[in-house]
């Protein structure tokens, strides 16, 4: 029935659209109870991972698997294009150049969705530029001197500006120092 590329593509297919319908879940519960949850939030940043980056990682995976067990049957089970993808995948300016667009598609995505989780709290673009211009707000423990509506997108904030952090000056730090290629 299915060649076993076709059955690597039919499961990739089918995680993501497993993922699309508790992205569908996850919009049901906040219409019937009009509140975000951690479980709204997880899953949102599981579809949009997986809609964005995941599907390079689970090609690279797919391509790891075929390698080993192409080692234990003793068999090539990459194609030339996949042996092409790899030697490029390995070349340092390609490197940076992903790495730099991950930063960037990854700051956007972090002003875009803290832009939202601002509005949601603050109802309006008035008191933006307070939050902007005086940071003494990060870190505190009441709730009330911040931009955001409750403590759950308040924690998961603060969590991801420090993996946003790490993450831009890791990917750009490919393009600042690049390998020797």
């Amino acid at each position: 029935m299915f060649g076993k590329r076709k059955h690597s593509l039919f499961f990739l297919f089918l995680f993501l659209f497993l993922l699309i319908l508790e992205a569908g879940l996850a919009f049901l519960i906040y219409n019937e109870t009009g509140e975000i949850s951690t479980f709204q939030i997880v899953i949102t940043i599981f579809v949009i991972y997986a809609c964005t980056f995941g599907i390079n990682d689970f090609k690279k995976l797919d391509r790891w698997m075929r390698i080993k067990v192409g080692k234990w049957r003793g068999v090539d089970l990459l194609t030339e294009k996949d042996k092409a993808i790899m030697k490029k995948q390995q070349d340092p300016k390609y490197i940076a150049k992903i790495n730099r667009y991950s930063a960037i598609a990854h700051l956007l995505i972090f002003v875009i969705v803290q832009t939202g989780f601002w509005l949601y709290g603050l109802g309006d673009f008035t008191h933006f530029s307070e939050y902007i211009t005086d940071f003494s707000w990060i870190g505190t423990e009441d709730l009330e001197k911040t931009p955001y509506p409750n403590e759950t997108l308040y924690r998961i904030s603060m969590l991801w500006g420090l993996i946003f952090i790490v993450d831009f000056i890791w990917s750009m730090s490919y393009t600042i120092f690049p390998a020797k290629g």
